[in-house]
């Protein structure tokens, strides 16, 4: 249905367990998966944080630079993926980021054909969500928000987070308007820490206000640095609670956009594997797809 590109910014507006959030809250329909892409060029979080080091740090994004200098790209992006769906169905994947910084200069070629590839998928049954934390969108990376359907940026309600926020929501709503599909694409998911509600942000920045998530530090936790995601206590969280309506309202604008954007055709990519039960126990620890 949709790719959405998550965007961070100074002081650690919490993308990435934003991104996770979502991926996990994301309302699927029968036959559909969501994936989620660690694209951030400083170097990826889930593995070593919510996955707390279960898995090896042998998957993911830095593979696909090799695999797309040999024009493997397509086939080798299934083989990076890892189950974290609670009844380890593989409806709910994530491609781990970057284990080192220095590894992003390797995908300067790749960000482009990558961005085609996920928006192929995205026509077999995929939702895609792209973290690309805090300099993601910018430099060669810029292709992955350019090309999203939402660009939804992570920004704290304090007078210091809508600070930082003002001149990169600037930069990002003049990149897009230039080589993006256009501002419209442009939403924010306010973490509600500090005084200003999101009516008010919203007004401030002439952008709408996708989702407000509590400043729940306990409970985001689990999704940074590890726990059990699939706790009741956790499920029904008021961070998770409200995950899910931002779900909701950016999947309301990808609709709305795509109504109005003409349609235009879609970058083949190789079919997806089917992807059944993956073996190895609950979401938490982390199963690679194979």
């Amino acid at each position: 249905m949709a790719v959405i590109a998550v965007v961070g910014g100074p002081g650690a507006p919490g993308a990435t367990t934003t991104a996770l959030a979502l991926l996990l809250a994301w309302p699927l329909q029968p036959g559909r998966r969501i994936l989620l892409v660690e694209a951030d060029p400083d170097g990826g979080a889930v593995l070593a944080g919510a996955l707390e080091g279960r898995v090896e740090a042998v998957y993911g994004l830095r593979n696909l630079a090799v695999a797309d200098r040999r024009g493997l790209l397509a086939q080798t992006i299934w083989e990076q993926l890892i189950d974290l769906s609670p009844e380890g169905d593989a409806e709910r994947l994530l491609l781990p980021g970057l284990t080192d910084p220095v590894q992003a200069s390797g995908l300067t070629y790749t960000w482009e054909p990558l961005a085609e590839l996920l928006h192929g998928i995205e026509q077999q049954g995929y939702d895609v969500i792209v973290d690309l934390g805090r300099s993601g969108a910018t430099g060669a990376g810029a292709v992955l928000a350019r090309r999203a359907d939402v660009v939804a940026v992570t920004v704290r309600s304090t007078l210091r987070g809508l600070s930082a926020a003002r001149p990169r929501l600037a930069a990002l709503g003049e990149d897009l308007a230039a080589a993006g599909t256009g501002t419209d694409a442009l939403g924010l998911l306010l973490v509600s820490e500090g005084p200003y509600s999101g009516a008010e942000v919203s007004r401030e920045f002439g952008l709408p206000v996708l989702g407000e998530l509590p400043h729940a530090p306990r409970t985001a936790r689990v999704l940074s640095d590890g726990g059990d995601t699939t706790d009741r206590r956790f499920i029904r969280s008021e961070l998770m609670r409200t995950a899910r309506s931002a779900a909701d309202e950016v999947q309301l604008l990808v609709r709305r956009r795509r109504q109005r954007l003409a349609p235009t055709a879609s970058p083949a990519a190789a079919p997806a594997p089917a992807l059944g039960a993956a073996p190895g126990g609950p979401a938490a620890t982390g199963t690679p797809v194979t």
